[in-house]
């Protein structure tokens, strides 16, 4: 059986979710990658290093952002949400801070982002939040579908 979901399905599956998909468009090239991120009922929250999606979603802010929770072939839940994409600076960036460390560290035990959640891997040096480009995506509408058996 295939169906919308409510929308308090669709704030469950994003909510619930550690990995989404953002899709970006610019010069005549689109661009599909997944990110961890976190969402507080109105924005997702992620962070990440200078690079293509970066650099696309500047020149059109303009995003979308897939997230699926997926039981088995004719079982699973897909949100489609369509957003503004704004790069985070000062106060703003130390709040998406906090909503990404309180969504992330209770399910990796405590400890540091910085170690452990991608970051470790940037570059010849650790990384840290330092070198972290931290941004939002508003999100403006939302839709669902789910196959359920």
């Amino acid at each position: 059986m295939y169906g919308d979901l409510s929308a308090h399905e669709i704030e469950g599956v994003l909510s619930n979710a550690f990995v989404g998909r953002i899709g970006c468009h610019s010069d005549g090239q689109t661009y599909v990658v997944p990110t961890s991120y976190a969402y507080d009922g109105t924005s997702v929250y992620v962070y990440s290093r200078e690079g293509m999606k970066l650099r696309m979603m500047r020149a059109n802010p303009s995003v979308c952002f897939q997230v699926d929770h997926i039981d088995g072939l004719g079982a699973w839940r897909s949100v489609i949400a369509w957003g503004t994409f704004a790069e985070l600076h000062g106060e703003e960036a130390a709040t998406a801070k906090r909503v990404i460390e309180q969504r992330f560290l209770p399910s990796m035990g405590g400890g540091s982002l910085e170690r452990a959640h991608g970051m470790a891997g940037w570059g010849i040096q650790p990384a840290t939040w330092q070198d972290a480009i931290l941004y939002r995506i508003v999100l403006t509408k939302k839709t669902g579908r789910y196959e359920r058996p």
